[in-house]
């Protein structure tokens, strides 16, 4: 950003580029994808012809290299049209993320190049059906045996698995708690790796989720990201950016629905006006507004915040998604209250982005845990 608030010439070119793709190629078609379950990989890899495939991995590895600010614009633009296929990419960008930043140069040059391209996709495990928001009690065991780890457990919640080809797995090599915790890439087609049924889920239907489930499965040592015992440190890097991300993609929406909700009740007519020309309708407006600037303002702050390293990046993330996902499911909520009865029909999109945006709260931490985020924080200055 330059001055003190406003966008470079190069960052509203970015969010051009993605709102354009977005009209051309998402908001067509998101209707569709989720009332059938369609998972569009065609679309997503169209998304990496613009280098979305890899926001912030580093050129070197083949990405773009942009900011977590930049990156905050692609996903906003992109949830405009779709949370579910927004939030996806956003996914796979972090697994990219973490094996450019902390891989070896094995495992970089066995993974980056198809990661970059969308040939292949990536997923992020760290949940297990015992430890959600309690990260650190993971179960999932890796014991070395000669140049390989056999890797056992389960994870949870686990967007893309079954669909996608690589894996990002926080696991147990060492002693319990957060020092024992490990990262390393595990692929779809290793012996012993198989996926529990596609969950039926209240939104982001566009995408599958479902357990990974690890059996036996020899993993190679190169295959570590980062060294033993840093997987927990690495999974909560990538948390960073990941809550702003996701609270990007809460935005997103949520312009999304203010945008119809204003249209629709100037075109509505009750007792003979428009419903936009009654006051209770203009202050409803006017709060979703204020609420979607508000949230914006802090997630850009703080986007620039885990560009620069700075040391509150991890508090000011936390507040961001925080507030963010809270204000989008809101301001979406009231769009169907204006919509009336309409809104709850399928026949227009509010319904689907209330659906897609109630996830956002719990998943990268749900907000009671930012809450704890933050205030451990304070307290300790």
């Amino acid at each position: 950003m330059h001055g003190q608030f406003q966008l470079t010439d190069d960052q509203l070119a970015i969010r051009e580029v993605a709102q354009r793709f977005t009209a051309d190629r998402i908001t067509p078609n998101a209707a569709e994808w989720d009332e059938r379950h369609i998972f569009p990989r065609d679309i997503i890899k169209e998304s990496a012809e613009l280098g979305f495939g890899a926001i912030y991995v580093s050129e070197q590895s083949g990405g773009i290299g942009l900011g977590r600010l930049e990156a905050a614009l692609i996903m906003e633009a992109m949830a405009y049209g779709c949370p579910s296929t927004s939030a996806f990419i956003s996914i796979h960008n972090m697994a990219a993320w973490m094996i450019d930043r902390f891989g070896g140069e094995a495992v970089k040059a066995k993974y980056l190049p198809d990661l970059v391209t969308m040939e292949k996709i990536a997923s992020y495990c760290l949940t297990e059906p015992s430890s959600g928001s309690d990260a650190s009690a993971l179960r999932t065991t890796a014991r070395r045996d000669g140049d390989h780890f056999v890797v056992n457990g389960t994870k949870q919640f686990i967007s893309g698995a079954g669909a996608n080809e690589i894996y990002t797995v926080m696991v147990r090599t060492g002693e319990d708690g957060p020092k024992g915790i490990s990262c390393m890439v595990i692929e779809k087609d290793m012996p012993g790796v198989s996926f529990g049924a596609n969950e039926k889920k209240l939104g982001w239907h566009s995408q599958p989720t479902a357990q990974l489930i690890l059996e036996d499965v020899r993993v190679p040592v190169e295959n570590l990201v980062g060294g033993e015992g840093e997987g927990f440190r690495i999974a909560m890097m990538g948390l960073d950016g990941g809550r702003l991300n996701i609270g990007a993609c809460s935005l997103g929406g949520a312009q999304r629905c203010l945008d119809e909700a204003i249209q629709y009740t100037k075109d509505r007519k009750q007792f003979g006006q428009a419903v936009a020309e009654f006051q209770n309708t203009q202050f409803m407006l006017a709060d979703m507004a204020t609420d979607l600037e508000a949230a914006r303002a802090l997630l850009y702050l703080a986007a620039a915040k885990v560009t620069d390293n700075a040391p509150d990046k991890t508090r000011f993330s936390a507040m961001a998604k925080r507030l963010a996902t809270d204000n989008g499911s809101a301001i979406v909520d009231r769009a169907l209250q204006l919509f009336g009865g309409y809104g709850y029909l399928q026949d227009y999109p509010i319904e689907r982005f209330w659906r897609d945006l109630r996830v956002h709260s719990i998943l990268e931490g749900t907000n009671q845990i930012m809450r704890m985020v933050v205030g451990r924080d304070l307290l300790r200055q």
